[in-house]
């Protein structure tokens, strides 16, 4: 049996952190993958692991020996989940592996905002402590969590796991699922409206998958609603802000901040309105990639491999 590996880099480029995957057959890997060599490196397999490398119907008609699409990652928009299910190619994620580690990341984006640690080292290494006379050097204001209201789009793991720690910082927290959410949700959670939730909150997080009822979700009309100097946080996927719309509110002032995992094109591109937009700290996606949270899901992508071929497959999400 054939298993390719279409863009294993940015998971674990050593070749042989894949090892898990040979008992299974012989594995193909590449560090990085255009959608355009899909059909000549994925001819005659079995299994595929993919993480953005995009899967198209037009792709899956000219692999009839493909069985399994396992994603490297929870998010599957890069796969034609119903051209994959109409062949009878099964398409799992792994949805589990980040959860804490992307939720601790939004607090460093967080607390970035708030205090600005890496500017006032900065500061401290140039000299400007030294050079005044004062036992305090301030750059920025600081902002305390507690009291304040945290507004979270999407009630999922990894939003469940903000709110908690949304809790422990004193934080009272607003939450709107699409889906209707836990009926059940954790002390000093309130589901809403999301007109309510971005009035409401002081931070908003997101934290919904991308899909074509939420592309866009954060757009110009939705911003004119938030609370005056608040911050917005995306860890999730970019495609759910509209980076023009976001750029205008943080250059007018209506937006205090924001802070941002993804964009729309990654890597970015260097016409992003976002690079030149007033206070806006942007990453690499890096919110996923702890040694924790990449040990697991190399260990769940070869679970999919080994539940598929036992007849019982798991995480499926087509």
């Amino acid at each position: 049996m054939k298993i390719v590996i279409l863009d294993g880099r940015t998971l674990a480029p050593d070749r042989a952190a894949w090892a898990g995957l040979e008992e299974f057959g012989e594995v193909v890997y590449h560090d990085v993958s255009t959608a355009e060599q899909v059909v000549e490196r994925a001819a005659g397999a079995t299994v595929v692991a993919t993480n953005k490398t995009p899967i198209r119907e037009e792709t899956l008609a000219r692999l009839p020996e493909l069985r399994l699409i396992t994603l490297l990652a929870t998010g599957y928009d890069c796969v034609d989940v119903k051209a994959a299910r109409a062949r009878g190619v099964t398409v799992c994620n792994v949805p589990v592996y980040g959860t804490r580690s992307v939720s601790q990341f939004v607090f460093a984006l967080l607390l970035e905002l708030c205090h600005h640690a890496g500017l006032h080292d900065e500061a401290v290494h140039d000299g400007e402590w030294t050079n005044q006379p004062d036992f305090s050097l301030r750059k920025t204001r600081q902002v305390e969590l507690a009291g304040k209201t945290m507004g979270i789009v999407g009630y999922g793991r990894i939003g469940r796991q903000t709110a908690v720690l949304a809790r422990a910082f004193g934080m009272d927290v607003l939450t709107h699922s699409r889906s209707g959410g836990d009926n059940s949700p954790a002390e000093g959670v309130r589901f809403c409206g999301l007109d309510e939730l971005f009035a409401g909150s002081d931070v908003i997080s997101l934290h919904c998958p991308m899909t074509e009822q939420t592309a866009g979700l954060i757009n110009r009309d939705q911003l004119s609603r938030v609370k005056p100097g608040a911050f917005l946080i995306n860890t999730a996927r970019g495609g759910l802000v509209v980076e023009e719309d976001l750029a205008e509110a943080l250059n007018s002032g209506r937006l205090g901040a924001a802070a941002l995992d993804v964009v729309s094109k990654e890597p970015i591109r260097p016409d992003n309105p976002l690079l030149k937009a007033k206070n806006c700290l942007i990453t690499p996606h890096i919110a996923w990639a702890t040694d924790e949270a990449r040990g697991r899901l190399m260990e769940t992508t070869v679970a999919n491999v080994a539940a598929f071929l036992g007849g019982k497959p798991i995480n499926v999400v087509n």
